[in-house]
């Protein structure tokens, strides 16, 4: 009884050594969270921002610039008063990123298939949008191929 006793509680012991020791650490965890995104902890900058969508490497180092950081700078590394000027540089800049530019982008391709255009068309019937040939490859768009039996010979 006494061991199980002593167990439990050098248990609790090394579990409040772990936290404390977590809570000694909370830099080593920090992750910038920028437009919903959480960026990855150990990239540089500008290869960091690419995670969010609508972001691509010209557009991150644009940020950066206007934002007074060194493009070669970890996330990590970055403090408080950087990550929000990168963060009201994102989401009042003259650009779309995440939601509002995918929600963008979805009607888009519905107001073309509305209007039954050519490509409209093509997105409806799940084919190449931009004139890639379908007699071969194409299997991305079309998906698995469908076997279709082919004639059966007639015996005598």
């Amino acid at each position: 009884m006494q061991t199980a006793k002593l167990f439990a509680e050098k248990a609790n012991f090394t579990l409040l050594i772990r936290r404390t020791q977590d809570l000694n650490n909370v830099k080593d965890n920090y992750m910038a969270r920028i437009a919903g995104i959480d960026l990855p902890k150990n990239k540089r900058g500008e290869i960091g921002l690419t995670y969010i969508y609508g972001i691509g490497k010209s557009r991150a180092q644009t940020i950066l610039d206007q934002a007074g950081i060194d493009r070669n700078k970890k996330v990590n590394d970055w403090d408080d008063d950087e990550q929000s000027a990168i963060r009201t540089i994102v989401t009042t800049g003259d650009f779309q990123v995440e939601g509002a530019l995918r929600s963008e982008t979805q009607m888009n391709i519905k107001r073309l298939m509305d209007i039954v255009s050519y490509r409209g068309l093509r997105h409806r019937r799940g084919l190449p949008v931009r004139g890639q040939r379908t007699q071969t490859n194409a299997r991305t768009r079309k998906g698995k191929k469908k076997t279709v039996a082919g004639k059966k010979k007639v015996t005598k």
